[in-house]
């Protein structure tokens, strides 16, 4: 499904109006480090899994719904990695508006759960597995970046410091 219902129904009402939407981003890898991308139907781009918190639902939950739906994929979420804010207004080709505050997660593969990756809906044309030292062109900005914060992020957790990051003005600290 690609929009929501209950953002068709927001809408019929406000039009084409900014919309504030809490986003969720899933950076899952497997136990050889392979990551999961798919390829957007829209526009081509390679990203890691997304997808829109739906009203009620824990960001955590809807990670791992989206990866189901998206790519087949059963995860479990093990880390919170990063928030932060869109500071653009992004508008797509039918005029509607949105902002969004990104959840990332690291995510692994589920014990005893599908890790063999599949379309799941029309949001995607291509779904794989890709080692850090070949992703595959053309990869988003957005995803880019959200792979640079989780590796930050492990190498912090390897030296047995991890914590969330935070954007503070758009500079992403690690506290």
């Amino acid at each position: 499904m690609s929009t929501p219902e209950f953002i068709l129904e927001l809408r019929e009402r406000i039009d084409h109006m900014p919309l504030w939407l809490i986003g969720v981003t899933g950076y899952v890898r497997r136990d050889d480090g392979l990551i999961l991308l798919e390829q957007r139907a829209d526009n081509g781009n390679w990203t890691l899994v997304t997808g829109i918190n739906e009203p009620g639902e824990e960001p955590a939950d809807t990670v791992a719904r989206e990866a189901k739906e998206e790519t087949g994929v059963d995860v479990i979420v093990t880390d919170l990695v990063n928030i932060k804010s869109d500071h653009e207004i992004k508008t797509y080709r039918n005029g509607d508006q949105t902002w969004y505050m990104d959840h990332l997660f690291l995510c692994e593969v589920a014990p005893n759960g599908n890790s063999e990756p599949a379309v799941g809906d029309d949001e995607s044309t291509s779904v794989d597995w890709f080692s850090l030292d070949a992703l595959p062109e053309p990869l988003a900005a957005s995803s880019r970046e959200r792979i640079g914060y989780v590796q930050q992020y492990l190498k912090h957790r390897a030296q047995g410091d991890a914590r969330a990051q935070f954007a503070f003005d758009g500079v992403i600290e690690h506290l």
